[in-house]
């Protein structure tokens, strides 16, 4: 059977040059959020097949890559159902994760805990841009912070980061899942509709108003909840104003603190903020996953033409683990997407060192090559990037790519010039 040479359907191979910007934005991420006062953490690839199949993770839980009993533990004759061969599965998100670490090490941890962590996840989804079946996510989360603050400070820093990377002029969309409740209320529909509801509501940057509006009929709500319901997305603007509109129409159903929360966030992170971004109240902004309680928020990029990343609060998430609710807000920025803006755009790593190379003439006697080897550790040492390479035939075309690569200063080295080196 003949080997194959392209990586597995989703997956994909890093470039050096890839590579390098990946390694820079990884280390603008830890020094970014380190700053904010993050800690760093980690958990297995791997998680039990129960954690991941819990109803948390929605559409998410169709497209888990299982991993079989190994040794003994399978057995594939006598097996009935699929939990008979599976036990585990490759973790599809970081989130389900750290409720299952932070349950069990909640003791050894501080209060609020605030945790950075980054690594790959699978989904088995189809892949496209911007999508893969492997792909990195960057998380931070704060644990135990029933306040408004852990909201304020994770968009801060996550905005901050982008600033940093010459992001500018995107749009933070934020919302709450009880105004999404209230509204839904407010105009009639049940609380066994809310799920159907919301998913067509999801569709409205696609279909938009119209097209929601038929949706919903066509699924047989009725005409006076569905043309009460797109009234209020007519009328609430996308700023605080919005916000007060919501918290006066619909106070009947929603808690006055919901809404003072929302305008507190949008306000305070507007007035700190270190990036050039705008704050968006977005009514119809819904997020998918099941376990989001409270506030909801995603970057929105005119330069994606979508959402390069999003979190929000999910206080009941930990009690599945503990029994006890434990509040917890995540903000995670869609780093394969900001990576592939950043190549898209040609963008280069700042950075002050110099980049320098020796190129090495064939059959260079031994002190010469000690002699060149001296050199490169003084240049190192005096804070230069140094490569030592042999010299090819084609030194001109040698000499390009090290040019593309960023060597500006390219020394060569003849065996019969040692001591003028």
């Amino acid at each position: 059977m003949a080997l194959k040479k392209k990586p597995v359907t989703g997956m994909k191979d890093m470039l050096p040059n890839e590579m390098e910007v990946r390694n820079y934005v990884i280390s603008l991420i830890q020094e970014t959020y380190k700053d904010f006062g993050f800690t760093s953490m980690e958990t297995p690839c791997v998680e039990h097949i129960e954690n991941l199949c819990s109803k948390s993770g929605g559409d998410n839980e169709k497209l888990i890559f299982k991993i079989l009993k190994r040794g003994e533990k399978l057995k594939i004759d006598t097996a009935k159902e699929e939990n008979d061969l599976v036990d585990g599965g490759l973790r599809y998100d970081l989130t389900v994760p750290l409720c299952r670490y932070y349950s069990n090490h909640a003791n050894e941890l501080p209060s609020p805990f605030k945790a950075l962590q980054m690594g790959n996840v699978w989904r088995a989804d189809r892949p496209q841009r911007g999508r893969f079946r492997q792909f990195m996510q960057c998380d931070i989360d704060i644990l135990g912070e029933s306040s408004n603050l852990a909201e304020i400070e994770l968009i801060l820093a996550t905005t901050t980061l982008l600033g940093k990377l010459d992001f500018h002029n995107f749009t933070i969309r934020i919302n709450d899942r009880k105004i999404l409740k209230a509204m839904a209320a407010y105009s009639g529909f049940t609380e066994a509709d809310y799920d159907t509801v919301f998913i067509i509501l999801d569709k409205m940057d696609k279909i938009g108003l119209d097209g929601v509006a038929d949706e919903l009929k066509e699924n047989g709500y009725a005409e006076e909840s569905v043309e009460k319901y797109l009234k209020l997305f007519k009328e609430i603007t996308n700023d605080i104003e919005g916000v007060l509109y919501c918290k006066e129409k619909l106070e009947d159903f929603l808690d006055t603190e919901t809404a003072d929360g929302l305008e507190l966030i949008i306000s305070s992170v507007e007035s700190a903020k270190e990036a050039d971004f705008k704050m968006s109240f977005d009514p119809t902004l819904v997020r998918g996953m099941s376990y989001y309680t409270g506030t909801i928020f995603e970057i929105s990029m005119d330069e994606f033409g979508g959402s390069v990343g999003g979190g929000g609060r999910y206080d009941g998430m930990i009690g599945k683990f503990t029994g006890q609710d434990t509040p917890a807000v995540g903000f995670s920025v869609g780093f394969e997407r900001i990576v592939m803006l950043l190549l898209e755009r040609g963008y280069e790593i700042p950075t002050n060192k110099v980049k320098k190379a020796f190129l090495i003439e064939k059959n260079m006697p031994a002190a010469g090559m000690l002699k060149v080897l001296t050199l490169a550790k003084e240049e190192r040492a005096a804070g230069k990037q140094v490569m030592i390479v042999n010299m090819k035939k084609n030194k001109k075309f040698q000499k390009e790519q090290l040019a593309e690569a960023g060597y500006t200063d390219v020394v060569d080295c003849y065996a019969d010039k040692v001591e003028e080196m």
